[in-house]
Protein backbone atom coordinates (compact mmCIF):
# COMPACT_ATOMS: atom_id res chain seq x y z
CA UNK A 1 0.00 0.00 0.00
CA UNK A 2 2.81 2.38 0.91
CA UNK A 3 4.54 1.60 -2.36
CA UNK A 4 1.29 2.30 -4.26
CA UNK A 5 0.92 5.66 -2.52
CA UNK A 6 4.53 6.50 -3.37
CA UNK A 7 3.95 5.62 -7.03
CA UNK A 8 0.80 7.76 -7.16
CA UNK A 9 2.47 10.69 -5.44
CA UNK A 10 5.53 10.30 -7.68
CA UNK A 11 3.38 10.33 -10.80
CA UNK A 12 1.52 13.39 -9.57
CA UNK A 13 4.79 15.19 -8.88
CA UNK A 14 6.06 14.33 -12.35
CA UNK A 15 2.79 15.59 -13.82
CA UNK A 16 3.18 18.90 -12.01
CA UNK A 17 6.77 19.23 -13.20
CA UNK A 18 5.77 18.45 -16.77
CA UNK A 19 2.95 20.99 -16.57
CA UNK A 20 5.33 23.65 -15.26
CA UNK A 21 7.87 22.88 -17.97
CA UNK A 22 5.26 23.02 -20.74
CA UNK A 23 4.33 26.57 -19.80
CA UNK A 24 7.87 27.81 -19.26
CA UNK A 25 8.50 29.51 -22.61
CA UNK A 26 5.11 31.22 -22.79
CA UNK A 27 5.50 32.49 -19.23
CA UNK A 28 9.01 33.77 -19.96
CA UNK A 29 7.88 35.46 -23.16
CA UNK A 30 4.99 37.18 -21.41
CA UNK A 31 7.24 38.26 -18.55
CA UNK A 32 9.77 39.96 -20.81
CA UNK A 33 7.03 41.36 -23.09
CA UNK A 34 8.29 40.19 -26.49
CA UNK A 35 9.20 37.15 -28.57
CA UNK A 36 12.95 36.75 -29.20
CA UNK A 37 13.26 35.42 -32.73
CA UNK A 38 16.38 34.06 -34.42
CA UNK A 39 16.72 35.08 -38.08
CA UNK A 40 19.43 35.10 -40.74
CA UNK A 41 22.17 37.70 -40.95
CA UNK A 42 20.48 39.01 -44.08
CA UNK A 43 18.72 37.02 -46.85
CA UNK A 44 16.39 38.96 -49.15
CA UNK A 45 12.81 37.71 -49.08
CA UNK A 46 13.29 35.73 -45.87
CA UNK A 47 14.91 37.89 -43.20
CA UNK A 48 16.90 41.01 -43.92
CA UNK A 49 16.93 44.58 -42.54
CA UNK A 50 15.71 47.28 -44.93
CA UNK A 51 17.24 50.75 -45.30
CA UNK A 52 15.40 51.83 -42.14
CA UNK A 53 16.73 48.89 -40.13
CA UNK A 54 13.35 47.12 -40.02
CA UNK A 55 13.44 43.36 -40.58
CA UNK A 56 11.54 42.14 -43.65
CA UNK A 57 10.84 38.77 -45.25
CA UNK A 58 8.73 35.65 -44.76
CA UNK A 59 10.75 34.45 -41.76
CA UNK A 60 10.63 37.87 -40.09
CA UNK A 61 6.88 38.14 -40.72
CA UNK A 62 6.36 34.72 -39.17
CA UNK A 63 8.04 36.01 -36.01
CA UNK A 64 5.58 38.92 -36.00
CA UNK A 65 2.71 36.47 -36.45
CA UNK A 66 3.78 34.55 -33.33
CA UNK A 67 4.04 37.82 -31.38
CA UNK A 68 0.54 38.76 -32.56
CA UNK A 69 -0.83 35.38 -31.45
CA UNK A 70 0.65 35.79 -27.97
CA UNK A 71 0.30 39.52 -27.35
CA UNK A 72 -2.24 40.68 -29.94
CA UNK A 73 0.56 42.92 -31.25
CA UNK A 74 2.94 41.91 -34.04
CA UNK A 75 5.49 44.55 -33.06
CA UNK A 76 6.31 42.81 -29.78
CA UNK A 77 9.24 40.89 -31.25
CA UNK A 78 13.00 41.30 -31.17
CA UNK A 79 15.26 39.85 -33.85
CA UNK A 80 18.58 38.09 -33.28
CA UNK A 81 20.61 37.70 -36.49
CA UNK A 82 22.41 34.33 -36.47
CA UNK A 83 24.88 32.55 -38.74
CA UNK A 84 24.19 28.97 -39.80
CA UNK A 85 26.69 27.79 -37.20
CA UNK A 86 25.18 29.84 -34.35
CA UNK A 87 21.47 29.22 -34.95
CA UNK A 88 20.93 25.87 -33.20
CA UNK A 89 22.99 26.70 -30.13
CA UNK A 90 21.04 29.94 -29.72
CA UNK A 91 17.76 28.02 -29.67
CA UNK A 92 19.00 25.18 -27.46
CA UNK A 93 20.45 27.60 -24.91
CA UNK A 94 17.27 29.68 -24.64
CA UNK A 95 18.85 32.78 -26.17
CA UNK A 96 15.92 32.82 -28.61
CA UNK A 97 12.34 31.56 -28.27
CA UNK A 98 11.85 30.50 -31.88
CA UNK A 99 14.18 30.00 -34.83
CA UNK A 100 12.71 31.35 -38.08
CA UNK A 101 15.74 31.34 -40.32
CA UNK A 102 15.45 29.54 -43.71
CA UNK A 103 16.35 26.29 -41.92
CA UNK A 104 15.91 22.84 -43.49
CA UNK A 105 13.90 20.25 -41.54
CA UNK A 106 15.96 17.03 -41.24
CA UNK A 107 15.83 13.93 -39.06
CA UNK A 108 19.14 14.81 -37.37
CA UNK A 109 17.88 18.24 -36.35
CA UNK A 110 14.60 16.77 -35.17
CA UNK A 111 16.31 14.18 -32.99
CA UNK A 112 19.99 14.70 -32.18
CA UNK A 113 19.68 18.48 -31.90
CA UNK A 114 16.51 18.36 -29.80
CA UNK A 115 14.41 20.62 -32.03
CA UNK A 116 10.74 20.54 -33.03
CA UNK A 117 9.94 21.93 -36.47
CA UNK A 118 6.45 23.41 -36.60
CA UNK A 119 5.86 23.11 -40.35
CA UNK A 120 7.21 24.05 -43.77
CA UNK A 121 6.80 27.74 -44.50
CA UNK A 122 8.69 27.41 -47.79
CA UNK A 123 9.30 24.29 -49.89
CA UNK A 124 12.66 24.79 -51.54
CA UNK A 125 15.53 22.91 -53.18
CA UNK A 126 19.25 23.50 -53.57
CA UNK A 127 20.52 25.00 -56.81
CA UNK A 128 23.53 26.64 -58.44
CA UNK A 129 24.24 30.12 -59.75
CA UNK A 130 27.04 31.10 -62.12
CA UNK A 131 28.41 34.23 -63.75
CA UNK A 132 27.38 33.64 -67.38
CA UNK A 133 30.09 35.97 -68.65
CA UNK A 134 32.75 34.02 -66.77
CA UNK A 135 31.38 30.62 -67.83
CA UNK A 136 29.87 31.12 -71.31
CA UNK A 137 28.03 28.08 -72.63
CA UNK A 138 27.40 26.55 -69.20
CA UNK A 139 23.68 25.89 -68.82
CA UNK A 140 23.68 22.89 -66.48
CA UNK A 141 25.24 21.99 -63.13
CA UNK A 142 26.50 18.82 -64.82
CA UNK A 143 28.98 21.04 -66.68
CA UNK A 144 30.63 22.22 -63.44
CA UNK A 145 33.22 19.44 -63.05
CA UNK A 146 36.42 20.96 -61.70
CA UNK A 147 34.69 24.17 -60.66
CA UNK A 148 35.39 26.17 -57.51
CA UNK A 149 32.06 26.35 -55.66
CA UNK A 150 31.22 28.88 -52.93
CA UNK A 151 29.23 27.36 -50.06
CA UNK A 152 28.37 28.20 -46.45
CA UNK A 153 29.71 25.88 -43.75
CA UNK A 154 27.52 24.18 -41.16
CA UNK A 155 24.61 23.72 -43.59
CA UNK A 156 22.83 20.88 -45.39
CA UNK A 157 23.93 22.77 -48.52
CA UNK A 158 27.55 21.78 -47.91
CA UNK A 159 26.59 18.10 -47.50
CA UNK A 160 24.31 18.06 -50.56
CA UNK A 161 27.05 19.63 -52.67
CA UNK A 162 29.45 16.80 -51.80
CA UNK A 163 26.78 14.16 -52.49
CA UNK A 164 25.84 15.66 -55.87
CA UNK A 165 29.38 15.82 -57.24
CA UNK A 166 30.24 12.36 -55.92
CA UNK A 167 27.08 10.83 -57.41
CA UNK A 168 27.88 12.38 -60.79
CA UNK A 169 31.58 11.44 -60.61
CA UNK A 170 32.71 15.05 -60.86
CA UNK A 171 35.51 16.88 -59.09
CA UNK A 172 35.08 20.28 -57.43
CA UNK A 173 36.90 22.70 -55.17
CA UNK A 174 34.75 23.86 -52.22
CA UNK A 175 35.34 27.47 -51.17
CA UNK A 176 33.85 27.49 -47.67
CA UNK A 177 32.93 30.38 -45.35
CA UNK A 178 31.02 30.47 -42.08
CA UNK A 179 29.12 33.71 -42.65
CA UNK A 180 26.67 34.31 -45.49
CA UNK A 181 28.05 37.76 -46.24
CA UNK A 182 31.52 36.23 -46.64
CA UNK A 183 30.23 33.71 -49.17
CA UNK A 184 28.42 36.47 -51.07
CA UNK A 185 31.51 38.69 -51.16
CA UNK A 186 33.77 35.87 -52.34
CA UNK A 187 31.41 34.92 -55.17
CA UNK A 188 30.88 38.53 -56.22
CA UNK A 189 34.65 39.04 -56.28
CA UNK A 190 35.06 36.11 -58.68
CA UNK A 191 36.78 33.73 -56.24
CA UNK A 192 34.35 30.97 -57.20
CA UNK A 193 32.98 29.65 -60.48
CA UNK A 194 29.61 28.85 -58.92
CA UNK A 195 27.52 29.53 -55.82
CA UNK A 196 25.27 26.91 -54.27
CA UNK A 197 22.48 27.31 -51.71
CA UNK A 198 18.68 27.07 -51.63
CA UNK A 199 17.37 28.23 -54.99
CA UNK A 200 15.16 30.88 -53.40
CA UNK A 201 18.25 32.24 -51.67
CA UNK A 202 20.14 32.43 -54.97
CA UNK A 203 17.45 34.72 -56.42
CA UNK A 204 17.73 36.97 -53.38
CA UNK A 205 21.53 36.97 -53.35
CA UNK A 206 21.66 37.78 -57.07
CA UNK A 207 19.92 41.09 -56.38
CA UNK A 208 22.77 42.14 -54.07
CA UNK A 209 25.60 41.47 -56.54
CA UNK A 210 27.54 44.15 -58.36
CA UNK A 211 26.14 43.14 -61.77
CA UNK A 212 23.00 41.03 -61.15
CA UNK A 213 22.18 40.59 -64.84
CA UNK A 214 25.47 38.75 -65.43
CA UNK A 215 24.41 35.89 -63.16
CA UNK A 216 22.20 32.93 -64.04
CA UNK A 217 20.50 30.39 -61.77
CA UNK A 218 20.93 26.95 -63.35
CA UNK A 219 17.86 24.70 -63.72
CA UNK A 220 18.94 21.73 -61.57
CA UNK A 221 17.37 21.22 -58.14
CA UNK A 222 19.59 18.73 -56.31
CA UNK A 223 17.80 18.31 -52.99
CA UNK A 224 14.63 18.70 -50.98
CA UNK A 225 14.85 21.70 -48.66
CA UNK A 226 11.69 22.03 -46.53
CA UNK A 227 12.33 25.31 -44.72
CA UNK A 228 10.50 26.13 -41.54
CA UNK A 229 10.55 27.52 -38.00
CA UNK A 230 11.71 25.44 -35.04
CA UNK A 231 11.39 25.49 -31.25
CA UNK A 232 13.06 23.55 -28.45
CA UNK A 233 11.76 20.13 -27.52
CA UNK A 234 10.11 19.63 -24.14
CA UNK A 235 7.65 22.52 -24.22
CA UNK A 236 4.43 21.33 -25.80
CA UNK A 237 2.40 24.46 -25.18
CA UNK A 238 4.90 26.75 -26.90
CA UNK A 239 5.30 24.23 -29.73
CA UNK A 240 1.51 24.23 -30.26
CA UNK A 241 1.28 28.04 -30.27
CA UNK A 242 4.00 28.40 -32.88
CA UNK A 243 2.73 25.45 -34.96
CA UNK A 244 -0.87 26.61 -35.02
CA UNK A 245 0.19 30.14 -35.89
CA UNK A 246 1.61 28.66 -39.09
CA UNK A 247 -1.60 26.70 -39.71
CA UNK A 248 -3.69 29.82 -39.02
CA UNK A 249 -1.86 31.70 -41.80
CA UNK A 250 -2.72 28.91 -44.25
CA UNK A 251 -6.31 28.57 -43.06
CA UNK A 252 -6.88 32.31 -43.41
CA UNK A 253 -5.75 32.23 -47.04
CA UNK A 254 -7.91 29.20 -47.79
CA UNK A 255 -10.97 30.91 -46.27
CA UNK A 256 -10.33 34.22 -48.06
CA UNK A 257 -9.51 36.09 -44.84
CA UNK A 258 -7.08 38.92 -45.59
CA UNK A 259 -5.41 41.77 -43.75
CA UNK A 260 -7.88 44.16 -45.39
CA UNK A 261 -11.11 42.25 -44.71
CA UNK A 262 -10.46 40.43 -41.43
CA UNK A 263 -12.70 42.74 -39.37
CA UNK A 264 -15.51 42.42 -41.90
CA UNK A 265 -15.10 38.63 -41.97
CA UNK A 266 -15.79 38.46 -38.23
CA UNK A 267 -19.44 39.05 -39.20
CA UNK A 268 -19.44 36.17 -41.70
CA UNK A 269 -22.31 33.71 -41.68
CA UNK A 270 -19.88 30.82 -42.19
CA UNK A 271 -19.56 28.70 -39.03
CA UNK A 272 -16.00 27.79 -40.03
CA UNK A 273 -14.87 31.40 -40.46
CA UNK A 274 -16.57 32.40 -37.21
CA UNK A 275 -14.83 29.54 -35.41
CA UNK A 276 -11.40 30.43 -36.84
CA UNK A 277 -11.81 34.10 -35.97
CA UNK A 278 -13.08 33.33 -32.46
CA UNK A 279 -16.57 34.83 -32.89
CA UNK A 280 -18.53 31.59 -32.66
CA UNK A 281 -20.42 31.19 -29.39
CA UNK A 282 -18.57 29.22 -26.72
CA UNK A 283 -15.43 28.87 -28.84
CA UNK A 284 -12.30 27.95 -26.89
CA UNK A 285 -9.76 27.47 -29.65
CA UNK A 286 -7.66 30.29 -28.27
CA UNK A 287 -7.94 29.65 -24.56
CA UNK A 288 -7.18 25.95 -25.07
CA UNK A 289 -4.01 27.04 -26.85
CA UNK A 290 -3.04 29.52 -24.14
CA UNK A 291 -3.85 32.71 -26.07
CA UNK A 292 -6.95 34.86 -26.65
CA UNK A 293 -9.83 33.55 -28.74
CA UNK A 294 -9.28 36.27 -31.37
CA UNK A 295 -5.64 35.26 -31.88
CA UNK A 296 -6.14 34.50 -35.59
CA UNK A 297 -7.63 37.98 -36.10
CA UNK A 298 -4.52 39.44 -34.50
CA UNK A 299 -2.19 37.31 -36.62
CA UNK A 300 -3.86 38.29 -39.90
CA UNK A 301 -3.99 41.96 -38.92
CA UNK A 302 -0.27 41.88 -38.21
CA UNK A 303 1.04 40.15 -41.36
CA UNK A 304 -1.86 39.10 -43.59
CA UNK A 305 -2.49 35.47 -44.55
CA UNK A 306 0.17 33.09 -45.89
CA UNK A 307 -0.46 34.09 -49.51
CA UNK A 308 -0.09 37.78 -48.68
CA UNK A 309 3.16 37.08 -46.84
CA UNK A 310 4.48 35.10 -49.80
CA UNK A 311 3.55 37.61 -52.49
CA UNK A 312 4.96 40.72 -50.80
CA UNK A 313 8.22 39.07 -49.68
CA UNK A 314 9.24 36.65 -52.44
CA UNK A 315 6.37 36.57 -54.95
CA UNK A 316 5.01 38.85 -57.65
CA UNK A 317 4.94 41.88 -55.37
CA UNK A 318 8.63 41.54 -54.48
CA UNK A 319 11.91 42.07 -56.37
CA UNK A 320 12.45 38.28 -56.35
CA UNK A 321 9.21 37.53 -58.25
CA UNK A 322 9.26 33.80 -57.44
CA UNK A 323 6.20 31.83 -58.60
CA UNK A 324 4.12 30.11 -55.90
CA UNK A 325 4.71 26.69 -57.48
CA UNK A 326 4.55 23.94 -54.87
CA UNK A 327 4.11 26.59 -52.18
CA UNK A 328 0.56 27.15 -53.39
CA UNK A 329 -2.35 25.90 -51.29
CA UNK A 330 -3.38 22.28 -51.73
CA UNK A 331 -6.60 23.52 -53.35
CA UNK A 332 -4.48 25.04 -56.12
CA UNK A 333 -2.11 22.17 -56.76
CA UNK A 334 0.47 23.02 -54.11
CA UNK A 335 1.70 21.37 -50.91
CA UNK A 336 0.53 23.93 -48.32
CA UNK A 337 -2.16 22.28 -46.25
CA UNK A 338 -3.45 23.02 -42.74
CA UNK A 339 -5.37 20.73 -40.37
CA UNK A 340 -8.80 22.02 -39.34
CA UNK A 341 -9.05 24.72 -36.69
CA UNK A 342 -11.98 23.34 -34.72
Amino acid sequence: MKNSVKVILGAAALGLLASAASAATLDDVKKKGFVQCGVSTGLAGFSAPNDKGDWTGIDADFCRAVAAAVFGDGTKVKFTPLSAKERFTALQSGEIDVLSRNTTWTINRDTALGLNFVGVTYYDGQGFMINAKKLPGVNSALQLSGAAVCVQSGTTTELNLADYFKANKMEYNPVVFEKLEEVNAAYDAGRCDAYTTDQSGLYGIRLTLGAPDDHVVLPEIISKEPLGPAVRQGDDQWYHIVKWTYFALLSAEELGITQANVDEMKNSGSPEIKRVLGTEADTKIGTDLGVSNDWVVNVVKAVGNYGEMFEKNVGAGSPLKIARGINALWTKGGLQYAPPIR
